[in-house]
């Protein structure tokens, strides 16, 4: 990352009601909102292992930070069984990944990224069996400027819909070229309520099947992030533009691992895909792989209509 990121404000994520409901990100905030509030400030609901939690409306909400003393893999594996204690009872509908140096490696030891998705990996299938994937939730797992792995999750209380991309392998069933263990997430989750859908949108990125497109040209991903957005926002049922023409309250994340690519990148979104009541983030952050520039998460909340 660029030194210059040094001197911009970090992304606060808010969980709680107080100081103590508040985490940062350890991601340089480039332009747009520098606090994400997703589910309003939620009542604390006390600790279990790494995690502080927190209550919003029927959501179980936690927060969890580590140093990595026993390293990456062990403790991905540690707080992620601390997740499924927590939320035992519930649903698990989105969690945020903030992995330090997460392109980086040691000599003759996995890159950060798949030490991760290894440790995530294997504790998903110690929790749930071998059968593990089809309970996968959204997710995004991206660089943070931290030297600690920080991970906040969202749960529910009703049954989610976990949803995959046409245009993309799912990224729990990659090929062995991109890790020992594949990710473990769903490219969606759709949240149904009684009047009220929620729908998280993972990480999406200039990936079509299991490939990079266009490595290192932040211009031509961009275009193949749209399609890849288009292909999973009608997957779930939004039409192809992520429910631009519904009622729903829009949250985005635009990751950007170099800050000179920002203003091009807003530039093509505001005539593509946001407008002006939507809430959106750049982000400086490195992401799962080392050829990829941009990376766009969406939270909608509030969604009335689904689509065929």
């Amino acid at each position: 990352m660029s030194t210059s990121a040094t001197r911009l404000p970090t992304l606060s994520i808010v969980l709680g009601a107080d100081q103590c409901g508040v985490f940062d990100a350890g991601l340089p905030v480039l332009a747009g909102e520098a606090v994400e509030n997703l589910f309003g400030a939620g009542q604390s609901a006390g600790r279990l292992g790494a995690f502080a939690l927190f209550q919003s409306a029927g959501w179980l909400l936690g927060a969890g930070t580590v140093p990595l003393a026993a390293g990456l893999e062990k403790e991905t594996h540690r707080l992620y069984g601390d997740i499924f204690q927590a939320t035992h009872g519930r649903h698990l509908a989105r969690i945020w990944n903030y992995v330090p140096a997460i392109n980086e490696s040691s000599p003759g030891a996995l890159e950060n990224y798949h030490a991760f998705c290894q440790g995530r990996s294997l504790a998903f299938e110690q929790q749930y069996g071998s059968g593990f994937k089809t309970l996968l939730p959204a997710a995004s797992a991206v660089g943070t400027r931290s030297a600690a792995l920080m991970i906040a999750f969202a749960a529910c209380p009703v049954q989610p819909r976990h949803v995959e991309n046409p245009l993309q392998v799912s990224a729990y069933d990659y090929p062995g070229a991109y890790g020992p263990r594949p990710p473990s997430f769903a490219r969606a989750t759709v949240v149904p309520g009684p009047e009220r859908a929620t729908v998280f949108v993972s990480g999406t990125a200039a990936i079509r099947g299991h490939a990079t497109v266009a490595p290192n040209s932040a211009r031509q991903q961009l275009e193949c992030t749209l399609e890849n957005l288009r292909g999973i926002s009608s997957a779930c049922g939004l039409g192809p533009n992520l429910d631009l023409d519904g009622s729903s309250t829009r949250h985005f994340k635009v990751y950007l691992r170099r800050a000179a690519d920002q203003p091009v990148v807003a530039a093509v979104l505001e005539q593509t895909l946001l407008t002006d009541k939507d809430r959106v983030s750049y982000l400086q952050a490195d992401m799962c792989r080392a050829p990829l520039l941009v990376e766009i998460e969406a939270s909608l909340f509030g969604v009335t209509a689904f689509r065929a």
